[in-house]
């Protein structure tokens, strides 16, 4: 099982990203997902790396950004696809069983299509407006969040513009995914305890 809390490293990386993700562990995240957009293959594989242990010594999951390569070179616990990157079933025969494999979804009918092809979980958005991603489409809102949730047996995992007050309008997905709610605040492993709060203060 997937954990609820996803904390999605900033895009930059580097040495700021990994306070961040540091700071996010000892607030008691339960996954970490890598997501690195710059840099050299070698440097990406690094710092996936340095993450990677980082959740083992904290016993969090590690989720690997679009690269099932990367995730496998560095040992990550599974990769999340989105929709323009290898698909699901090819991940799946690359990196085998216990891999954990996420899918990106924002509507029942891609949902279903995703598990049938192997998902283990799904990325379900954005459920808000967000300004962390560029070329995002129009949220969905989390009536659509919940109609997804409702098709499929998978844990939803929803993202975009998620912060600790909008936690309680999202219960019917397992869990949310954040970026700037956790890398952008003052305090990094507080706002992690907040999500975490507030994902338990469900009903």
């Amino acid at each position: 099982m997937i954990g609820r809390l996803h904390v999605v490293t900033d895009a930059a990386g580097g040495a700021s990203a990994l306070e961040t993700v540091r700071a996010a562990l000892a607030g008691g995240a339960p996954v970490v997902q890598v997501r690195t957009k710059t840099g050299t293959d070698r440097e990406r594989y690094a710092f996936a790396r340095e993450v990677v242990l980082l959740c083992r010594a904290a016993g969090a999951q590690c989720i690997v950004n679009d690269r099932v390569d990367l995730a496998l070179a560095a040992r990550a616990d599974g990769t999340h696809v989105g929709a323009d990157d290898l698909p699901i079933e090819v991940v799946r025969r690359i990196a085998g069983p216990a891999h954990l494999i996420g899918g990106t979804a924002r509507d029942p009918e891609r949902a279903l299509a995703l598990v049938a092809a192997g998902a283990d979980y799904l990325g379900v958005g954005p459920a808000f407006a967000t300004s962390t991603k560029d070329g995002l489409p129009d949220p969905i809102g989390p009536e659509r969040v919940a109609e997804v949730a409702a098709a499929v047996r998978v844990p939803v995992i929803a993202i975009g513009g998620v912060t600790a007050e909008r936690v309680p309008l999202l219960r019917a997905a397992h869990g949310v995914a954040v970026v700037s709610a956790v890398s952008a605040a003052p305090d990094p492993a507080e706002a992690t305890k907040r999500l975490l709060a507030a994902l338990d203060d469900r009903s």
